[in-house]
C-alpha cells in the first residue's frame, strides 16, 4: 500500500511539473498595455500573442523555463520561469535599437515590398488548389463534439443560493488552455458524420450516423441551438460567417487593407518548412482577428492558424472567441484541415472580471477518401436524417468511431448531468429557462402546454382590452400530431372569439401533412399583400396597444381551412386546400365593407361569404431545419424564400358571392455583402382577375405602431392605398457599425447603422372602384407614380434598441398622410 500511495504521489507530481502555465500583462515602460506582443517558450513553436489589453494566457503539456516576450520596435525580454505555473506576470518592454530592414513592421505595415504580403498572393493563388479541391471526389469522416460550461468560478459562485443542493457538480470544475479561467461543464454534444462530395457534379451529402449529449436528449431546441451558433467556414474565403456576422478572413483578398502583416519567424513543423506570419487589426471596432499563421514554402498551403476576435469588435454577448485549426499533410502538394477547434466565451459585458459561459466547438476529420465516384442519383436519394436509431447509438459505437478520445472531465460531463436532472431545484430552474424561451408552461404529464404566455393579453378600439388562453398538445418536438387552440375575451365588445387546428404528419419521409382548422376572431387585414393560409395566425397590428392615429379599419372574420401538402424534394413544398371565411367590419360607423349587392333587399351587403380553392408553390433553398415531426424548427435565417399562390374563388359553393381567380408571387432574399454587412431584399406581385369587395382586395401594408415592421410602409395608415394589381420592393441594409466604427466620438458605442428605402406600385379597376362605392373610405391606389418611403436607423443601442426615422417620398396630398414616423424594436442579436 504505502508502495501505491508513493507511485501515486510520483505520477500526481509528474503530471504537475510536467505542465507550464502562465499569465499575465505586458505593458511599456510608461505601464500601458502593449497588444499583439509574441508570447513564446524558449526554443518552441508555442505561443501567443497578447490582447487588446495587453493580457496573455499560454499553457503547455511541456515543462519550460523560459518564456520570451517580444515585439518589433522593442527589446525582447525573457523571463525565467521558476514554477510550472506562473499567474499575475508582469513584462515590461522597453523600445530598442532598430536594423533597417525591420523599421518596417513597426505599428502599421506597408503594403509594398512586404515579404508577408509577397506570400499571402502565392497563398491566394494556390488556395483552390489544396485539400479537397484537387480531386474529383472525396468522401471522409466528420466527428464534432460541443460543449457549454460556467466560467470564472469562485467561492461566491460556489457559496451560491442559487446552487444550493447542486454543489457537487464543482467537483467537475477545470482551467481553459486558452484563457486560464476556471470552468464547470455543463453540456455536452457529440455527432458523427459520413460525408461525401462530388466537385465535378458541385454535390455534397452529409450523413449523420450518431448523436449524443448530456442530459437533454429528448430537448430537440436545445440542440437547435447549439448547432445553430456554430456554421461552417473556410479560413480561404474573403469573409467567415460567425454569429450572423462577416469577419473579414485573415487570408482575404482584402486582408491586406484590414490587417498588418508580418513575416515573423521561420522554422520545420513535421517535416515540412513553413514561414510564420503575425497579423492584427489596423483599425479598431471592425469585425476582425489577430493572431499568427504558419503556411508551407512550396505549396503555400497553411499548416496551422490561430484566430482570436478582437474585443473591439462590433459584436454582442461574446467577450473572446478564439478559433484554432491544424492541416493534415497527405503529400507533397495536399493539405488536408485536420482538426477544427473553436472557443467562444458569451458574456453580458467585456469586462475581464465578468462571468460567462464559454461555447466550445471541436470537430476532428478523418480517414479521407478520394477519387472514389458515385452517380449523381446518390447525391439526390433522400435520407431520414432524423432515424430514432441515430440518438440512440451503444457505447460501443462511440468508442469505435470518435476521432478524438474524450478526457476524463468530459466522460464526467455525462455522469455529472445525469444525477444533476434529478435535482429537484435544477428541474425548476430549467423549466423556468424553457418556459421564457418558448413562452410555453409545460404540463408534461397531460402532453400539454398552456401559451403563448406573450398573447395573454392585448388591445383595440373593437375589442377593448382583450384577454387570452390557449394551449396546444405536445409531447416531444417530434410529434406526428399537434392539435393547439385558444379561446378570447374583448371586455369592450364582450364577445368570445376562438380559434382551432390540427396538423398531421401523415408521412414523414415525403412530409406529406394534413391540416384543418377553424377560427373567430377581430383581426386586421390590411397588413400583408401576400396571402397565407395559417389559421391561426393573427396579425402584429390586431392588439396594438399604442398606434399612430385610429386603429378602427379592424374586420370581424370567421375562417375555416383544410389543406394537403408534400415536399417534391428538399424545401420545395406543393400545398393544396380550400378555405370558407365570412367578414364583416368590427367597426361598421367608422370603417365600412359594403358593396354593391343587387340581391340584397337595400342593393348593398355588408357582409362577404367567400369560398376559395387554393394551390401554392413554396421553395426555400438553403433552408436548414432541426426536427422530424409535424413541426420543424429553423437553424438558420439566410436563405432565400419564393412563394406562389394561385386562388380561385367559386360563386355559389357555401352561398359564395364572387367569382374571381387571384395569382400573387413573394421572393425574399438576405444578401451578405462582404465586410459592408447584410441586405435584406424582398420582391411581391400579385393581380386580382375579377370584381370583388374591399375585404378581398390586396392593401398595400401600413404600419400605424411603434413597431419597426420590415416589409411595411410605415408612414403609411391601413387602407390608404388598395390595389387589385401590385409590385412591391422592399430593401433595408445593415452595415453592422461599419461607418460608425470609423467615428472616433461613435466608434466605443458599437452602434449599427441601417438605411432602407421601399416602394409600390398598383392600380384599381374602375369595375371594382364602382362596386366598393358603398365603402365610406377613398379607394386610392398608388398608379400614378411608384409610392416611396426611405428610412434612417440607429441599432444596437445598450445592444437591444434600434431606432429607424422614416420619411415619406410622395403622396402629400392625401387625407391624414405622415410625412414622418419614428419607430423602434429591441431584440437579442450579436
Amino acid at each position: 500500500m504505502k508502495k501505491l500511495f508513493t507511485l501515486i504521489v510520483f505520477m500526481l507530481s509528474f503530471s504537475a511539473w510536467s505542465q507550464t502555465k502562465v499569465e499575465g500583462i505586458v505593458v511599456d515602460e510608461n505601464d500601458n498595455p502593449i497588444a499583439f506582443a509574441n508570447v513564446m517558450f524558449k526554443n518552441s513553436t508555442e505561443g501567443t500573442i497578447t490582447n487588446d489589453n495587453g493580457r496573455f494566457y499560454l499553457e503547455s503539456d511541456t515543462r519550460y523555463k523560459v518564456l520570451v516576450v517580444s515585439l518589433l520596435g522593442y527589446t525582447p525580454q525573457e523571463i525565467e520561469l521558476t514554477k510550472s505555473i506562473n499567474y499575475n506576470l508582469s513584462v515590461t518592454l522597453v523600445e530598442g535599437e532598430q536594423l533597417d530592414e525591420v523599421v518596417l513592421y513597426v505599428g502599421k505595415q506597408s503594403k509594398k515590398n512586404n515579404p508577408a504580403v509577397e506570400i499571402l498572393k502565392k497563398i491566394w493563388a494556390k488556395k483552390r488548389e489544396n485539400g479537397l479541391y484537387k480531386f474529383d471526389q472525396y468522401a471522409y469522416d466528420k466527428y464534432e463534439k460541443i460543449e457549454f460550461d460556467l466560467n470564472t468560478i469562485d467561492s461566491s459562485v460556489i457559496k451560491s443560493k442559487l446552487f444550493k443542493g447542486m454543489e457537487f457538480i464543482f467537483d467537475h470544475t477545470d482551467t481553459s488552455s486558452v484563457t486560464g479561467k476556471t470552468y464547470l461543464p455543463m453540456f455536452i454534444n457529440e455527432s458523427f458524420y459520413k460525408v461525401y462530395g462530388d466537385n465535378k457534379l458541385k454535390k455534397e451529402k452529409e450523413e449523420l450516423l450518431g448523436n449524443k449529449n448530456s442530459g437533454f436528449n429528448t430537448n430537440q431546441t436545445i440542440i437547435a441551438y447549439v448547432n445553430d451558433l456554430y456554421s461552417e467556414y473556410n479560413i480561404y474565403d474573403n469573409y467567415l460567417q460567425l454569429f450572423d456576422k462577416s469577419f473579414v478572413s485573415p487570408l482575404s483578398k482584402t486582408g491586406v487593407d484590414t490587417y498588418n502583416y508580418v513575416l515573423a519567424d521561420s522554422a520545420y513543423l513535421g517535416n515540412k518548412w513553413c514561414y510564420k506570419i503575425i497579423y492584427y487589426p489596423r483599425r479598431k471596432n471592425e469585425l476582425t482577428f489577430k493572431g499568427q499563421f504558419w503556411v508551407n514554402d512550396t505549396t503555400y498551403a497553411v499548416k496551422e492558424i490561430d484566430m482570436q476576435a478582437t474585443k473591439s469588435a462590433n459584436i454582442n454577448w461574446v467577450k473572446e472567441m478564439y478559433i484554432e485549426q491544424e492541416y493534415e499533410v497527405v503529400n507533397d502538394s495536399v493539405f488536408l484541415l485536420k482538426r477544427d477547434y473553436m472557443l467562444t466565451d458569451f458574456s453580458i459585458n467585456k469586462k475581464e472580471k465578468s462571468r460567462g459561459v464559454y461555447g466550445r466547438r471541436t470537430t476532428v476529420y478523418d480517414n479521407h477518401v478520394f477519387d472514389d465516384e458515385k452517380p449523381k442519383s446518390f447525391y439526390d436519394k433522400k435520407i431520414d436524417p432524423f432515424n430514432p436509431l441515430v440518438y440512440d447509438r451503444a457505447d460501443e459505437f462511440w468508442e469505435n468511431n470518435r476521432l478524438e478520445v474524450l478526457n476524463e472531465d468530459e466522460k464526467g460531463i455525462y455522469k455529472m448531468l445525469d444525477t444533476l436532472t434529478t435535482v429537484p431545484k435544477f428541474k425548476q430552474l430549467y423549466k423556468a429557462a424553457e418556459v421564457l424561451a418558448s413562452g410555453y408552461f409545460e404540463f408534461d404529464k397531460l402532453n400539454f402546454d398552456y401559451g403563448p404566455l406573450y398573447s395573454t393579453y392585448g388591445y383595440n378600439p373593437a375589442e377593448g382590452i382583450r384577454v387570452r388562453v390557449g394551449g396546444r398538445t405536445y409531447k416531444t418536438a417530434n410529434d406526428q400530431f399537434r392539435l393547439q387552440g385558444y379561446t378570447a375575451y374583448g371586455l369592450n365588445d364582450r364577445k368570445f372569439k376562438y380559434g382551432i387546428s390540427a396538423k398531421w404528419l401523415i408521412d414523414r419521409k415525403n412530409r406529406i401533412i394534413l391540416s384543418a382548422g377553424t377560427r373567430r376572431d377581430v383581426e386586421q387585414i390590411g397588413v400583408n399583400l401576400t396571402n397565407t393560409n395559417d389559421v391561426l395566425g393573427r396579425s402584429f397590428a390586431s392588439s396594438a396597444l399604442f398606434t399612430a392615429g385610429a386603429n378602427d379599419k379592424l374586420t370581424n372574420i370567421n375562417l375555416t381551412t383544410a389543406g394537403l401538402e408534400f415536399e417534391i424534394f428538399k424545401n420545395l413544398k406543393l400545398r393544396g386546400g380550400s378555405s370558407f371565411r365570412t367578414m364583416r367590419s368590427a367597426l361598421p360607423e367608422d370603417f365600412s365593407l359594403s358593396y354593391i349587392d343587387l340581391d340584397a333587399p337595400e342593393g348593398v351587403s355588408d357582409v362577404t361569404r367567400q369560398f376559395e380553392t387554393y394551390l401554392t408553390l413554396d421553395y426555400q433553398p438553403g433552408r436548414e431545419t432541426i426536427g422530424y415531426g409535424v413541426e420543424r424548427r429553423d437553424q438558420n435565417d439566410d436563405y432565400a424564400h419564393l412563394f406562389v399562390n394561385y386562388s380561385l374563388g367559386v360563386k355559389g359553393i357555401l352561398d359564395s358571392d364572387f367569382n374571381y381567380e387571384k395569382v400573387q408571387f413573394y421572393y425574399r432574399k438576405p444578401w451578405m455583402i462582404g465586410g459592408f454587412g447584410r441586405l435584406q431584399t424582398i420582391f411581391e406581385a400579385g393581380k386580382v382577375f375579377g370584381e370583388v369587395p374591399l375585404s378581398l382586395l390586396d392593401v398595400v401594408p401600413g404600419n400605424q405602431t411603434y413597431f419597426s415592421i420590415f416589409n411595411t410602409f410605415p408612414n403609411l395608415n391601413f387602407y390608404e392605398f388598395v390595389t387589385d394589381t401590385y409590385t412591391s420592393v422592399h430593401l433595408e441594409h445593415n452595415f453592422n457599425g461599419r461607418i460608425f466604427s470609423r467615428i472616433p466620438l461613435l466608434r466605443d458605442l458599437n452602434l449599427r447603422e441601417l438605411v432602407g428605402v421601399r416602394g409600390v406600385w398598383g392600380d384599381l379597376s374602375e369595375e371594382n372602384k364602382l362596386l366598393n362605392a358603398p365603402a365610406n373610405i377613398p379607394l386610392i391606389a398608388p398608379n400614378d407614380k411608384i409610392y416611396w418611403e426611405y428610412s434612417f436607423g440607429v441599432g444596437n443601442i445598450f445592444k437591444v434598441f434600434r431606432i429607424d426615422f422614416n420619411f415619406r417620398g410622395n403622396y402629400f396630398d392625401l387625407p391624414d398622410a405622415r410625412r414622418f414616423s419614428v419607430t423602434g424594436s429591441f431584440g437579442f442579436e450579436f
